[in-house]
């Protein structure tokens, strides 16, 4: 599902006006009827509105809908709140409209006012909509932050007062809405959390055009079921083995002999055509009784019980005749191990996985990843990536969206930024977000269920992006299932990889 960015919303009402034909004040009526349409439906119980308005062409959107409530009858109490400039165009002849109907302006400014609309029985905010790019300051912060203390519940027409359309943090206070209408389609802020927290319940209106209208593929997307099972067709009648490719999964150590075992599992269940585990020896009884599905490569190990650098070759031979390779779970640290990762990471020839363990050697230096001759993707979670980009996990969690974007670009491998609404980013500066999922996934283990799903997609023939998309969507869906059948506040990493077959059927039948 697309989504657009402040500056998308604004061409594509460019576009409309100059190319279509479609005239601004049609376009702001049709806003303004959908805004309608929403309280009419999610606020039955209202009979007094009271709608606070920019000088825009939002502030617009909202006297118009001070018109058609007043036709329906309901009680409506108008403010508007200049910023210290004069009304655009069409919302100068929205106000004029209201006056001659006999709807009185109230200036926001004013003490009284400020009171009155914030105690309401609904209030409509439409004071600056998706135009906000820099925080709230003096006076208007001041009034906005007043609005946010009354009790009245709140629909915001476009996006909550106080939230950068292109932004998850919010860039000063916000006016939280209980319910949000926007137009053609979702911006970053709808989506992207905390922002996406002050919102409500959003609802997407088409203004009497199609987001394709907007022009271009977008670089942006929300994953939904429907597009997802696109990505995922049925398998043929004479499909076999060999037809979904064959996997090797390097994972593993005496530490943590489970991340391979749960990264084996999904890769099975994932539906990859054969599955092969190489791991330091010690671990071979353990996954031949935990995932006897699955062929070994039994590796050389380090006194501490992780690969040792000497399995090397045999490693390289082993993905040559493999579709497609994962590595670093449960791997650990030991210098022999991390010195083996860096060194087969960079010569094997096949699309990658890289996970947890596997990011060591490439910590600060993302770039050299560069030098590979395949796909990679690279599943960090914050403070991983952090360190992959030398910052802090701060820094990335300050906006999600441009670290994802500048790893991605620095390292030319496909990045799922991992947590609430994990990112899938292209080097092409492409993200899809998604949406499944929950805290329920919030356990050890998950994100190796997430390796061995992710593996499995792309030894199927899944494209990179397509792959970790797909598999970040269906590992949600996974964790969803498996949090209603348990009940608990967590879903154990063996449940989540035992879910997958119930999550591929839920979203194949969307």
């Amino acid at each position: 599902m697309r989504v657009l960015t402040a500056a998308e919303s604004r061409a594509f009402d460019r576009r409309a006006i100059d190319e279509i034909g479609l005239p601004g004040p049609v376009l702001m009526e049709n806003a303004a009827l959908a805004v309608v349409e929403s309280l009419v439906s999610g606020f039955p119980e209202v009979s007094r509105v009271a709608i606070v308005c920019g000088p825009g062409n939002n502030g617009g959107d909202g006297f118009a809908v001070a018109r058609h409530l007043a036709t329906r009858g309901y009680e409506v109490e108008l403010g508007l709140d200049r910023f210290g400039r004069d009304p655009s165009t069409d919302c100068a002849a929205q106000i004029e409209i209201c006056r001659r109907i006999g709807l009185e302006v109230r200036d926001l400014g004013a003490e009284e006012s400020i009171d009155r609309f914030a105690d309401a029985p609904l209030l409509v905010d439409a004071l600056f909509g998706t135009g906000l790019t820099r925080p709230l300051e003096g006076e208007v912060a001041a009034r906005v932050a007043a609005l946010g203390r009354g009790r009245a519940p709140r629909l915001a027409v476009d996006l909550p007062s106080g939230l950068d359309a292109d932004r998850a943090k919010p860039v000063g206070p916000v006016l939280r809405a209980d319910r949000t209408v926007t137009f053609v389609a979702l911006k970053p802020a709808h989506v992207l959390p905390p922002a996406a927290d002050l919102c409500g319940e959003v609802a997407v209106a088409d203004l009497g055009l199609p987001a394709r209208e907007a022009g271009g593929a977008g670089a942006l997307h929300l994953l939904v079921s429907e597009e997802v099972a696109a990505w995922m067709p049925p398998r043929a009648a004479g499909a076999h083995k060999g037809t979904f490719g064959q996997a090797l999964l390097v994972a593993g150590s005496r530490a943590l002999p489970g991340a391979s075992i749960l990264a084996a599992r999904a890769a099975v269940r994932g539906g990859a055509g054969l599955v092969t585990v190489a791991a330091p020896r010690e671990l071979g009884a353990a996954l031949a009784a935990a995932s006897p599905e699955s062929m070994q490569h039994s590796m050389a190990q380090t006194e501490g019980g992780g690969a040792d650098f000497s399995a090397l070759e045999g490693l390289l031979a082993a993905a040559a005749a493999r579709t497609a390779v994962a590595v670093g779970p449960g791997m650990g640290r030991d210098a022999a191990t991390i010195r083996l990762i860096e060194r087969f990471v960079l010569d094997v020839g096949r699309p990658l996985v890289l996970d947890a363990d596997g990011l060591a050697p490439f910590e600060g230096a993302v770039d050299r990843l560069r030098e590979r001759r395949a796909a990679t993707v690279l599943t960090p979670h914050p403070g991983e990536l952090a360190r992959l980009l030398g910052t802090t996990v701060e820094a990335i969690e300050d906006d999600r969206l441009v670290a994802v974007r500048d790893a991605a670009e620095r390292s030319g491998a496909v990045v799922v930024l991992k947590g609430r609404r994990t990112l899938v980013a292209a080097p092409d500066g492409e993200v899809w977000i998604n949406a499944t999922g929950g805290p329920a996934l919030a356990s050890g283990g998950s994100g190796d269920v997430l390796t061995g799903l992710l593996l499995a997609r792309l030894a199927q023939g899944n494209e990179p992006a397509i792959a970790a998309a797909v598999a970040v969507h269906l590992h949600g869906v996974a964790g969803d299932l498996a949090a209603e059948r348990s009940g608990g506040p967590a879903v154990p990493a063996g449940d989540l990889a035992e879910a997958i077959p119930a999550a591929y059927r839920r979203v194949a039948s969307t």
